[in-house]
């Protein structure tokens, strides 16, 4: 990564959809030059794709949580057996397999809160490998809007 890399990152980070052109004119280089590099970046596996970014409350799930499941005994087969059934339940938006107190960090996002309380009840702790479950409610997520890698100074 050098700092033609990391430019060429922030831009798409600003918007994917941007045309090549538009990449090399605010970075200063020729369109050519911003192609190969984004092909570099894709195939070192730097870009593994783009996402498209969901307003939840106009998509029908106003209402955010993260809930931390704690699961016993904690044995492989049960974290990856569990990381893989949260993965695939549609409130789910992020799993987070973590160290200390919790196992996981499930993001969850749901239409109202009678929807949360049932995916904890009803969901989660009929699994019984489920242990403890917490649940806090966001009030608000902000994202950055990138991320800026360590760059090699060689």
């Amino acid at each position: 990564m050098d700092e033609l890399d990391t430019a060429i990152l922030r831009e798409l980070q600003r918007d994917a959809r941007r045309t090549n052109r538009d990449i090399a004119a605010a970075v200063g280089v020729a369109p050519t030059t911003a192609l190969d590099r984004t092909r570099a970046l894709r195939e070192r596996g730097i870009i593994r794709g783009a996402r498209l970014e969901l307003d939840l409350t106009k998509i029908g799930r106003p209402v955010q949580a993260m809930v931390a499941v704690r699961v016993r005994p904690p044995t492989r087969a049960n974290i990856e057996g569990f990381r893989e059934w949260a993965a695939t339940l549609p409130e789910v938006i992020g799993v987070f397999v973590t160290s200390g107190t919790e196992d996981f960090l499930l993001h969850v996002a749901v239409p109202d809160n009678e929807h949360l309380y049932a995916f904890v009840i009803d969901r989660l702790t009929e699994k019984p490998e489920v242990a403890d479950v917490r649940t806090s409610v966001v009030y608000e997520h902000i994202r950055s809007p990138e991320v800026t890698p360590v760059v090699d100074r060689d």
